[in-house]
């Protein structure tokens, strides 16, 4: 009998270093390099506003056809989710802490609300002087920014959504203004315009008023679209038109360029289990592709607190 036992000790011990080597030889994932997570036309040339609910699925707009939104499990499969109004066609989406999904319906110009659980869908905010509401970001308490541009006129401007849906204009006769997004820290404010290729930063209130506008970047090719923040204040914007997601640094600086597949490159969006996991539109193959990335998402981390 002591030997038996022995005899399988020592089997489990084999098995045990077996499974240690194994495992280290498994080659971590590269960061920065990008790879499908949904297949070609999938989605239509109008993908757009990527945003992760807090149980990790994936949502953008125009699934197979105008006017709807998907829904994509964690492992890349994609499913019609809902149906817009008549005449409603989705651009940005953002979720507030509480679960609820905002759409920015720039052909009706509202801004939508969605119940995940029923599906119902009401109009939570809407201006008829708008040009269009485009991108939208979520400051944590809840409060919504909208960037509203005129693409025949290269002109825009930025709006703010209060808690109760009232509309209330920031700033008029701006460029074309397009992605748009609240700072790790909620203390600033950066808006883009993709025709004068401007990023801006402004000063964000407790209270929802910006200030003191500064310009934070410049590119001087291409054009730009959707964009997000990380946890430690990185901005990644949607170089459109490059193929592109550029890093800038909290102080302004360019830090890298992460090349996809495709060019027409319209938002991006943090999650997975870690909010390590970047999923980006991408108009010209109508698809989504991922990348890993080193700093959690700052969306991904107000789900956690």
């Amino acid at each position: 009998m002591l030997k038996n036992n022995k005899f399988i000790k020592n089997i489990i011990l084999v098995m045990l270093i077996f499974s240690f080597f194994s495992c280290s030889n498994e080659k971590p994932v590269e960061l920065y390099v990008a790879s499908d997570f949904v297949a070609d036309s999938t989605f239509t040339s109008g993908v757009e506003g990527p945003a992760v609910d807090r149980d990790g699925f994936i949502y953008a707009v125009n699934f197979a056809e105008q006017g709807t939104i998907g829904k994509i499990t964690p492992d890349g499969t994609a499913e019609l989710f809902i149906n817009l109004s008549e005449g409603s066609i989705g651009n940005g989406i953002r979720f507030d802490k509480f679960g609820n999904m905002y759409v920015a319906d720039y052909k009706k110009h509202n801004i939508l609300k969605v119940d995940l659980q029923t599906k119902v869908i009401t109009v939570y905010a809407h201006d008829s002087t708008m040009n269009q509401p485009n991108d939208i970001a979520i400051a944590n308490d809840g409060t919504l920014y909208a960037s509203d541009p005129n693409w025949k006129e290269s002109s825009g401007k930025l709006w703010k959504v209060t808690l109760d849906g009232k509309m209330v204009l920031l700033e008029d006769s701006m460029g074309t203004t397009n992605g748009v997004e609240v700072s790790a820290d909620n203390s600033k404010l950066y808006v883009n315009e993709s025709v004068q290729r401007n990023v801006w930063v402004y000063n964000l209130s407790e209270n929802g008023e910006i200030s003191n506008k500064t310009l934070f970047y410049k590119f001087e090719d291409f054009g730009m679209d959707g964009m997000r923040c990380d946890s430690e204040g990185k901005l990644y914007i949607a170089r459109y038109g490059k193929g592109t997601v550029a890093v800038l640094s909290p102080d302004g600086k360019l830090i890298r360029e992460i090349s996809l597949k495709g060019k027409n490159t319209t938002n991006i969006a943090f999650g997975g289990a870690d909010g390590k996991t970047c999923y980006v539109t991408v108009a010209d193959r109508g698809c989504l592709e991922t990348f890993r990335v080193e700093t959690a998402g700052r969306a991904w981390k107000m789900w956690k607190e």
